[in-house]
């Protein structure tokens, strides 16, 4: 399970980047898993396949 301080990244201006995309539906604080050629949700199991593969 990925810590929570490797999810977001600070920027110099104070401001706060999601570095992972949300499950469209869960929403907003429901993090997609990355794998090489999906993304995941392990919460409802929405799987999204990443093109070009």
């Amino acid at each position: 399970m990925a810590q929570k301080r490797e999810l977001y990244r600070v920027l110099p201006d104070g401001k706060v980047e999601r570095l992972r995309r949300f499950c469209p539906r869960c929403g907003p604080g429901v993090f997609l898993a990355e794998h090489e050629d999906r993304w995941t949700c392990g919460r409802c199991g929405y799987t999204e396949f990443k093109k070009g593969r």
